[in-house]
């Protein structure tokens, strides 16, 4: 990979914020929360020349200037023939999530929702980067440790302003990564805007077969303490978890580290899965609310607590902590079983679920919100480390978060 250095149109500049004298890829969606639901309901659209399957819009609702943009196209936009009412609908869809402003409801049209189906379903190529929106901007959640991503040198909280020669200012994140996924062996350009960055910077990285690292271990000898380092919360990572665990009951230590750091996340029921090991039964790992303020769901921990009132332990996460990675941080700390040190957590802590429209398409919409079990809305605000640790950049030998998490755990 190489980077080389550009020049943005001042718009551009001023849109994303950076100052004038001078910001799956991996599986690409956050996994945490994501409901597979199978609703057989068709588009509700009313008007001459659509066949209509289903009713119910509210009275209050005018759709005379859509009917009348309908027909004016029809009539005066050269090669409005060669769109189907069909693909006129599924545009109008489209627009309709896109009135949301949630950058994680997205509507899949029939070939959308094939390549989204095979994506979820199998292995994928890519760069190995998990990504998302942050104050609107295509934002880098986390590297994938071992991908071309991580080997290029992106890091987390880098914004992505232009993925090729396309401008990332109105995609949504699944077009984002659609540009960004492509054949092994290929490349693809990232223009990237950085904290101290003097102007954008291009950063050429290789496609590959994305292999998902879980869990790593390490040991501390002279301070007696295990470090588990964790990098997502996939189906498999309870499991490998727990085997982290139990190599670190038979060390004989008593202080442990967890590394969420660079974390996406992954699935709920892993974290709360992992939260089982630390709180005894019945304690909240995280709330969701629904649309109704009243729609309260309780996800609470099935125990055993093996560890629980045994251990010191320290949670280690920055900016690229995110989804899974904020429930479980945030149930082990406010619950008084460890110390969240280094960074603010990325903040992203919203359910997804997969609705069936027709046989061939689908909408991924946001239905609920997690909350801590203190009601810290993990979206809104992110995870705030009672003990903050910047990280050196500019020294690749130095991990001052870790050393102070170790040095924390051990007393000193």
């Amino acid at each position: 990979a190489h980077t080389s250095s550009m020049k943005i149109p001042m718009k551009v500049l001023r849109r994303f914020g950076i100052p004038l004298v001078t910001v799956l890829s991996a599986a690409g969606v956050f996994l945490a929360g994501l409901y597979i639901g199978y609703e057989n309901r068709s588009p509700i659209l009313r008007a001459a020349g659509v066949t209509n399957k289903e009713s119910g819009v509210s009275d209050e609702a005018d759709f005379a200037p859509f009917w009348k943009a309908w027909q004016i196209i029809s009539e005066k936009f050269p090669g409005a023939e060669k769109v189907t009412d069909q693909e006129r609908v599924y545009g109008a869809i489209d627009g309709l999530v896109g009135s949301l402003k949630d950058p994680y409801s997205v509507f899949f049209d029939p070939q959308e929702n094939k390549e989204f189906n095979e994506e979820i379903a199998g292995e994928f190529f890519g760069i190995g980067v998990e990504i998302g929106k942050k104050d609107n901007i295509l934002t880098v959640i986390a590297p994938i440790k071992g991908t071309p991503a991580y080997r290029a040198g992106l890091l987390a909280g880098d914004k992505i302003i232009k993925v090729g020669k396309t401008f990332t200012a109105d995609l949504t994140i699944d077009e984002a990564i659609a540009l960004i996924r492509g054949e092994s062996g290929t490349t693809v350009d990232l223009t990237i805007v950085r904290e101290g960055f003097k102007e954008p910077k291009v950063y050429t990285v290789a496609r590959e077969k994305i292999i998902m690292p879980t869990v790593d271990t390490e040991r501390r000898e002279k301070e007696k303490v295990f470090i588990i380092h964790l990098y997502n919360f996939s189906a498999q990572s309870p499991t490998l978890f727990a085997k982290a665990l139990q190599e670190f009951a038979r060390s004989g230590d008593t202080r442990l580290v967890l590394d969420l750091r660079n974390n996406p996340g992954g699935y709920l029921e892993a974290s709360v899965s992992m939260a089982n090991w630390f709180l005894p039964e019945g304690k909240v790992v995280v709330k969701e609310i629904g649309k109704d303020p009243s729609d309260v769901t309780y996800h609470r921990s099935k125990g055993p607590g093996v560890f629980a009132g045994k251990i010191k332990m320290a949670i280690l996460v920055n900016g690229g902590s995110a989804s899974a990675s904020e429930i479980l941080a945030g149930a082990l700390t406010e619950q008084g079983v460890a110390t969240l040190i280094g960074e603010k957590s990325f903040g992203k802590g919203s359910v997804q679920e997969l609705i069936k429209l027709t046989k061939d398409t689908s909408l991924k919409l946001t239905i609920a919100k997690w909350y801590t079990p203190n009601g810290v809305s993990i979206s809104d605000q992110g995870l705030m480390p009672s003990m903050v640790v910047s990280q050196v950049k500019d020294d690749a030998n130095v991990d001052e978060q870790l050393e102070a998490a170790v040095k924390f755990v051990a007393g000193k």
